[in-house]
């Protein structure tokens, strides 16, 4: 049976060329790995049917650049151009815009506050702003965060020893997200392709850190059949992963 995710190189060579069957045929056959990746980055702000055309885009300059001599598949290849496509998207077209009459509102609280400071020498509370509004505190809550600074990720903090770090810098882990989403992305494909009992067992075993005397109990099998089971799904997902 052909993985799902495996790519015939004369349809990617056509895609190339600019057969727009082909690359339809590739885009449609990978939408499962697109959608995979764009789902993860759900309620940022943009609807998911954007970030699903988005990250075709990513796919499509993935198949242009593509080299069949890779020794690399091409979904797993796709998958840092698809991530990359969506967040710079998301970088590009953020922050979320502010209607007019919520700005507005903005300015209405921002001018009772500097009176009421004024007056009173004090800040004033939210329960009395919200009355003087005559507005819920939830809706005085969104007001207010209109107020809230937004960081770029490249803004330069000139905090004491950071010499020009960005907040990029503060925020990195020093891990390459790109390969986490790639190895997660190809092994959440690869359990798919298990047998029903097979994935059961990886899942309960590797997802819910289960024990194999708990999964026996579970599955109603022995703890000597898990063993079994468990031992072949995983010999399948190597073979299938170095595939």
């Amino acid at each position: 049976m052909q993985d799902e995710f495996e790519n015939k190189a004369e349809d990617i060579i056509k895609a190339q060329q600019g057969d727009k069957e082909a690359m339809s045929y590739l885009i449609e056959k990978n939408k499962g790995l697109i959608w995979n990746i764009v789902k993860r980055f759900q309620g940022r702000g943009h609807e998911i049917e954007d970030l699903y055309q988005v990250g075709v885009m990513g796919f499509i300059k993935c198949i242009k650049r593509f080299d069949s001599n890779f020794d690399v598949r091409l979904s797993t290849y796709a998958v840092p151009y698809i991530l990359g496509e969506v967040k710079r998207y998301i970088r590009d077209n953020g922050p979320i815009k502010i209607s007019r009459s919520l700005k507005e509102m903005a300015a209405k609280v921002l001018d009772i506050k500097n009176d009421y400071y004024k007056k009173n020498g004090r800040e004033i509370k939210v329960e009395e702003l919200a009355n003087t509004l005559k507005i819920s505190k939830e809706e005085l809550a969104l007001v207010l965060d209109t107020f809230q600074p937004i960081n770029s990720i490249d803004e330069q903090l000139y905090e004491e020893n950071d010499d020009g770090m960005t907040l990029l810098d503060k925020m990195k882990s020093g891990v390459d997200e790109a390969t986490l989403v790639t190895n997660k992305v190809c092994i959440e494909q690869v359990i798919q392709k298990l047998k029903k009992k097979e994935r059961e067992v990886i899942l309960l075993r590797y997802y819910r850190g289960k024990t194999q005397t708990e999964i026996a109990k579970i599955l109603g099998m022995t703890q000597v059949q898990v063993s079994r089971v468990e031992r072949k799904a995983l010999e399948l997902m190597k073979t299938k992963l170095a595939g």
